[in-house]
């Protein structure tokens, strides 16, 4: 499964969550710097669809806030959990 993702570096807490021009919005507390937000994206991703930080790659953006990243292995259970974190604000 492929999806787009813009990541917010710097935050004060990690989030993940809601709808920006159709991507889904990841909020890290990494700096943007020596791709350590990628890192921690990519981290917070695994953990919230519950696989293996190996299973998360991305694709496109690795110096931008915008990404495209790949979940292999996915299920219909994560496609319908990415269509309900889309669907909810990042608390």
């Amino acid at each position: 499964m492929r999806f787009s993702v813009i990541v917010y570096p710097g935050s004060k807490r990690e989030a993940i969550g809601g709808d920006y021009a159709g991507s889904l919005m990841v909020r890290v507390q990494a700096p943007a710097v020596d791709a350590k937000a990628n890192l921690a994206a990519i981290a917070l991703i695994a953990k919230t669809f519950e696989v293996p930080k190996a299973s998360v790659q991305l694709l496109v953006g690795q110096t931008s806030r915008r990404k495209v990243l790949e979940i292999r292995g996915s299920t219909p259970a994560h496609e319908a959990k990415l269509a309900l974190l889309l669907a909810t604000p990042a608390r």
